[in-house]
């Protein structure tokens, strides 16, 4: 089973490639996954299940923006354990012969937002937070191909559906995944195409 990552910023156009993608794969035959990061965490699940939001909409759910340092350091014992949690989910889709995974967002993605909301602890506080992020990023799970969406904030500012949370937001974002982007082997793709360019350029890199 072939393991596929799109990560990248809010807006970047992750979930309208993978949509394409998907249908794709399908269209020839072959059994597709699908998998959403963020619905898949427990930590955004509890957060659901307290503000009574019953169901999950890609590219709808709300960014934390803040959070405690106690906050943070639960939401890294939660990835670890979505991670385990993941990898028997990818055992059981193996088992039964599924062909593609597919994920909107991978971990990664979930490492970058904790990097991101730990810029705002105390010094200290915000090396031991930095820490744990490292501590996670060697057990990530691996996908076979791991693209990253990059297109420039002001670009997304200026779409339709433009993320709430800001300009700011997404710059600070998109540093942290470029600081990355080498050590995680992510491909990079040029989001600031049109979406058949975009598309044509995943299927070239598959």
């Amino acid at each position: 089973m072939k393991f596929i990552t799109f990560s990248g910023v809010d807006g970047s156009g992750k979930s309208t490639q993978l949509a394409l993608l998907k249908a794709k794969l399908e269209k020839e035959g072959k059994k597709v996954a699908y998998f959403h990061a963020v619905e898949f965490s427990l930590a955004n699940r509890l957060a659901r299940l307290f503000t009574g939001q019953k169901t999950f909409t890609a590219g709808k759910e709300q960014a934390v923006t803040q959070a405690s340092f106690l906050s943070l350091i639960l939401r890294e014992k939660f990835l670890f354990l979505d991670m385990v949690r993941f990898c028997f989910l990818r055992n059981s889709l193996r088992k039964q012969e599924y062909d593609y995974l597919l994920s909107d967002r991978s971990f990664f993605d979930s490492l970058i937002n904790l990097a991101y909301l730990s810029r705002q602890q105390a010094r200290f506080l915000h090396s031991v937070a930095q820490w744990g992020i490292k501590l996670l990023s060697a057990y990530t799970p691996k996908a076979d191909v791991r693209f990253y969406f990059y297109i420039t904030p002001e670009t997304i500012m200026t779409r339709e559906s433009a993320p709430e949370q800001g300009i700011e937001y997404l710059r600070a974002k998109t540093a942290l995944f470029k600081q990355n982007v080498t050590d995680w082997n992510l491909i990079v793709i040029d989001a600031d195409q049109d979406k058949e360019s975009i598309f044509q350029d995943i299927l070239a890199k598959i």
